[in-house]
């Protein structure tokens, strides 16, 4: 049963399952609140920016670091797929984990409080989240039904009540929303201040827009297709990295009987981006995405793609077919997505999930 989000474990759980990804370029100071949470587990911190400059980790984590020298060296021609002045660098920490959890979260996130003013321990509920099950095919109107204080209503059928194996956990923020540049330029100081004591299964057949800045998943589930595209530096678009990824794990995930939650926790998003700025990286995307929703809400795999890699070449090839019609940036990017897979399956080889890690001696470690 989830646990309540705002008390510290006795003795925090999966912290040998479990790597939290940070892409950053600045020292990462905002980790001195987080030390109650964060330090029983390893990080892993993927530099963006110049490589050159040295970031500062405060002392008592356990970390590896990756600048761009560092994921040129380990993927060769194959660091193509990661983008560079991006936050979808993180990708790459996925990719040379060996964990079966994943939590991603941005440097300018920090502690929030519940209604009641404690601390919210983000980490363990998005823990409690992954390790209850989920509901795609049935709607529960209590929302999370393995959740202390709920179960399943009148009328829900018992042979869904199992549930299905939950791939993501997808967290909120209060302060700043996770608004587009337009929504920004109209709503400049608005403020989401609504704590909503809920979770919820996102439904099969119904998309999302996926943040990367309060996120974890079952990599083991579905970490080949985290993939968070081609953006920033030399690309025509920026910021929709991690909702390509969601769109991508919705598909697959409803594909695959897998179940993404929505909801609790929250996190308090500290610092407003400049809309104008924005709104350049996003604006190709805002006219794409009334033709993209619409590719992936038709989206169907066939029956053959039984694993996530399976399934996410074929997805490439339906970006390539269907949205490289829109402009050839969707060809390189579906390239990307088969380069990515690659990439994935040389670092972490089926047959050798329990071999050491074939990253050594790059990182900076500590």
């Amino acid at each position: 049963m989830a646990e309540s989000s705002s008390s510290v474990p006795a003795t925090p759980l999966l912290t040998d399952q479990l790597d939290i990804v940070i892409p950053t370029i600045r020292n990462l100071d905002f980790l001195e609140m987080w030390r109650p949470f964060f330090q029983p587990y390893h990080l892993i911190i993927v530099q963006d920016g110049d490589p050159s400059r040295t970031i500062r980790v405060p002392d008592g984590f356990d970390y590896e670091l990756y600048n761009r020298n560092d994921i040129n060296r380990i993927l060769g021609p194959k660091a193509s797929c990661i983008s560079f002045k991006d936050s979808a660098c993180r990708c790459f920490g996925y990719m040379v984990s060996k964990k079966k959890y994943i939590f991603t979260i941005d440097d300018d996130c920090f502690v929030a409080k519940d209604p009641s003013g404690k601390d919210i321990n983000a980490l363990q509920q998005h823990i409690s989240n992954l390790l209850n099950p989920a509901t795609p095919f049935f709607f529960n109107t209590l929302y999370d039904p393995y959740r202390d204080g709920a179960d399943f209503v009148r009328g829900y059928p018992f042979s869904l009540r199992e549930g299905v194996p939950t791939a993501v956990s997808h967290g909120l923020w209060l302060n700043i929303p996770d608004y587009d540049a337009p929504t920004q330029l109209v709503k400049p100081r608005e403020r989401n201040t609504r704590y909503v004591d809920a979770v919820m299964t996102i439904p099969k057949g119904t998309l999302f827009p996926m943040c990367g800045m309060n996120l974890a998943f079952d990599r083991e589930l579905i970490g080949p297709a985290m993939y968070f595209g081609l953006m920033g530096d030399g690309q025509p678009i920026g910021r929709y990295d991690d909702m390509w990824a969601g769109w991508c794990i919705k598909v697959i995930c409803d594909h695959l009987g897998l179940g993404v939650k929505t909801g609790l926790p929250y996190i308090w998003h500290s610092k407003a981006s400049n809309p104008f700025v924005n709104l350049k990286k996003e604006y190709k995307g805002i006219y794409w995405q009334e033709e993209l929703i619409p590719f992936f809400q038709s989206a169907t795999l066939p029956q053959e793609c039984t694993s996530v890699q399976k399934c996410y070449l074929e997805l490439s090839k339906q970006v390539r077919a269907k949205l490289g019609k829109i402009d050839d940036y969707f060809i390189k990017l579906a390239d990307a997505m088969i380069t990515w897979i690659e990439a994935w399956d040389e670092l972490n080889p089926p047959a050798a999930a329990d071999v050491p890690a074939k990253v050594v001696n790059g990182p900076a470690k500590k």
